[in-house]
């Protein structure tokens, strides 16, 4: 159903080194890579970072209107672990695991949502 999501981040580098290797581990393949910004997908979806001329200054702030956080499908309860590792090396902050949720913050504000089925595998 999403075609694509787009995240738009004050710094590039810092997005593409903590997102690529959770956006990886999640099955996704580096899609485009451009000056100002990277994408990844799997399947017909995607998700863009991008550092854009047109942003304007103030940073993201998740509890404004706007996108509250971004839920994505994870692997089974028994992968979950590795993804945790992949994405704290990655230097995310480990908010909250609420059982069949892993919520994780990146350098930047943004929250992404780990959705897993503690039966899949």
């Amino acid at each position: 159903m999403v075609h694509h999501v787009e995240l738009w981040t004050d710094d590039l580098a810092l997005a593409e080194k903590q997102w690529g290797p959770v956006l990886a581990a999640l099955g996704c393949e580096p899609f485009q890579h451009w000056q100002d910004g990277r994408s990844w997908r799997a399947g017909g979806s995607y998700v863009v970072i991008e550092q854009s001329p047109a942003l304007r200054p103030g940073g993201h702030d998740r509890m404004r209107a706007g996108l509250n956080h971004l839920a994505l499908r994870a692997p089974g309860q028994d992968r979950i672990g590795a993804l945790r590792s992949v994405a704290l090396s990655a230097g995310w902050v480990e908010r909250v695991d609420t059982g069949q949720a892993l919520h994780l913050t990146d350098g930047q504000g943004f929250e992404l949502e780990l959705v897993y089925d503690e039966g899949e595998g």
